[in-house]
């Protein structure tokens, strides 16, 4: 019988992220979950676009959040 691996969290020393920047780290997330689940890559892009599969704790920034962050960023 194989022993349980415990599993490692990766802590992020900067939390001064920009709603952007939570938004790409979700998705990034989700699209390696996805991978891991078995998804080809393909389908796993696909989900990605799909914004009605997308978990709840995702739904969180509204197009014109991003697009106001975008542009705040440009600005610098």
């Amino acid at each position: 019988m194989a022993t349980p691996r415990k599993r490692t969290v990766k802590t992020v020393a900067d939390e001064s992220y920009s709603k952007l920047d939570q938004y790409a780290i979700e998705l990034h997330e989700f699209f390696k979950s996805l991978r891991k689940a078995g998804f080809t890559v393909d389908n796993s892009l696909w989900l990605l676009a799909s914004k009605e599969s997308y978990p709840d704790w995702m739904r969180t920034l509204t197009p014109e959040d991003i697009r106001k962050h975008i542009e705040d960023e440009e600005d610098d």
